[in-house]
């Protein structure tokens, strides 16, 4: 390709591609870009054209052509594909281990902890009567035993949030 090719193309490519782009809802500069880069294609293969202006509009209007197929047949995401709303996975991973750690020190408690913890701590949302008739316990004595309960658990999970708080 020439300079001298370049310089007479380049006006009418631009009016070429900013008509058909407009009418299309194609960027004018993407459509220019391609024809360019086809020109160069076969400038590579074929050798420049006979009539460089006649190829260069029929090549405008097979880029709009395409360009259109393509659109016909692309669809936006419903969302972004790396959402970032919802925890990355490490966060995941790091409330999983949490998770474990709660429930392994949930199992050791004394007495009748565990069982009253691990109904206060179901996905069930058990009410505070729901959980006494399931435990056998008085309705009024499930807020202190609670309260007690909590305080081993503190004791049992302190040394494991002390070790992986952050130092600094």
């Amino acid at each position: 390709m020439t300079h001298e090719m370049v310089s007479t193309l380049r006006p009418l490519l631009a009016a070429e591609a900013s008509a058909e782009g407009l009418a299309s809802g194609t960027e004018p500069c993407d459509l220019e870009q391609a024809v360019w880069l086809r020109l160069l294609e076969r400038l590579d293969s074929d050798g420049p054209p006979a009539d460089p202006q006649g190829w260069l509009r029929r090549a405008v209007r097979s880029e709009v052509r395409r360009t259109r197929r393509t659109a016909r047949y692309e669809r936006p995401y419903v969302r972004e594909p790396a959402d970032e709303s919802g925890p990355d996975p490490e966060q995941q991973v790091m409330t999983a281990d949490s998770r474990r750690a709660l429930h392994d020190a949930v199992r050791r408690l004394p007495g009748r902890c565990p069982g009253l913890m691990a109904a206060l701590l179901s996905p069930k949302d058990l009410t505070y009567r729901e959980i006494a008739g399931e435990l056998g316990i008085s309705q009024g004595s499930l807020g202190p035993e609670r309260s007690r309960c909590l305080g081993c658990l503190r004791r049992l999970l302190s040394p494991v949030v002390a070790a992986h708080a952050p130092r600094g």
